[in-house]
């Protein structure tokens, strides 16, 4: 036998109060009477006490809220995102949403719509991670949805939407100070390759090495694959160098991961004679050995802004928001996989 479904009516039973009043407190609707905030909790924590559970499509075929939140991603497969969608799991719930996910790399085709990516579209509010250019008729039918969206990570996307991105360029200055801070003035660059040609954290190195040291040597910029065989191939090759770098910096985690298991391979020892910086602060990242220095993606204050901003608009259909953009400094976590250059 199954768990019985417990109904409004159990509720309102329950909690002493009327089935209206469970259905305006539950669904977040408003009043012409204000609900006194102790009932509205004794509701509330009733409806948790006996387990309550919404049926979002039948919510949804009534018009009402479905306390779901759609979230498209735009790649399952990058591990970066599995982060991400567990912290949007985390603060969905602790706005009393679920998640739907939807997913689109290699799935759309031209002309393709949103009802295929997401499995249902009876959402409150849809949040977007990850850079979308590349899918226009999902773009061009976002515009025309009923429902508010919120665009996190979108990358050189075109502003549609509130939209909150990490400032890239910024992080990737902060590591490269901490390698000349600590002397170092041959530092190379392994530059992963991102989707839609994203560029901005190798253009970042660019412009520093051009700013402080008049440029960047020949072959100290190597672009690889955004894996860890793909850092490990790239520092081998700058290893090979006449004059090889005494520090790098990556473009991603995975990538630096790479490279510190080239350098042990080719019996490098690190930070003793290569320093290592990687960005995104990944979970492995600091488990390797040594634990990596990076930047840390402020993967929970995006993605809060992202559902604090869903929600509200959400609630508020009257809200009519324009495309704005809200950007997040990248901290940078000191480690153990650079020093000082080694003397010569």
């Amino acid at each position: 036998m199954g768990r019985p479904v417990v109904t409004m009516r159990d509720i309102a039973a329950a909690s002493g109060v009327s089935q209206s009043t469970v259905s305006r407190v539950l669904n977040n609707a408003p009043t012409r009477v204000p609900i006194a905030a102790e009932t509205r909790e004794r509701v509330i924590q009733t409806a948790r006490h006996l387990g309550y559970r919404p049926n979002p499509l039948a919510r949804g075929l009534r018009g009402a809220s479905t306390n779901l939140i759609g979230a498209v991603v735009r790649d399952f497969s990058d591990v970066f995102y599995a982060g991400v969608i567990e912290s949007l799991v985390v603060e969905s719930m602790a706005h009393g949403y679920n998640v739907v996910l939807g997913h689109v790399h290699g799935q759309l085709d031209e002309g393709t719509p949103l009802t295929t990516v997401l499995e249902t579209r009876h959402t409150d509010a849809i949040i977007l991670l990850g850079d979308m250019q590349a899918y226009p008729e999902l773009l061009a039918d976002l515009r025309g949805s009923s429902v508010p969206v919120v665009g996190l990570w979108q990358g050189t996307s075109p502003l549609e939407f509130p939209t909150a991105n990490p400032d890239d360029r910024a992080g990737i200055r902060a590591g490269l100070e901490h390698l000349a801070s600590l002397g170092h003035r041959r530092i190379g660059f392994l530059s992963a390759e991102l989707p839609n040609g994203y560029r901005i954290r190798e253009d970042a190195y660019v412009d520093f090495m051009r700013e402080r040291f008049g440029g960047v040597p020949d072959g100290y910029l190597q672009r690889c694959a955004g894996t860890m065989d793909g850092g490990e191939s790239a520092l081998t090759g700058l290893m090979s160098l006449a004059e090889p770098p005494t520090a790098v910096a990556a473009s991603t985690d995975l990538v630096g991961v790479g490279a510190l298991h080239a350098a042990h391979k080719l019996g490098i020892p690190v930070p003793g004679r290569l320093s290592v910086v990687g960005f995104d602060d990944i979970l492995i990242a600091a488990h390797t050995v040594p634990a990596l220095t990076t930047l840390r993606m402020p993967i929970v204050e995006i993605v809060g802004y992202g559902v604090s901003q869903a929600v509200a608009l959400a609630r508020d259909p009257s809200e009519t928001p324009g495309p704005s953009m809200t950007v997040f400094e990248l901290p940078l976590i000191i480690r153990d996989s650079t020093a000082p250059p080694a003397a010569r």
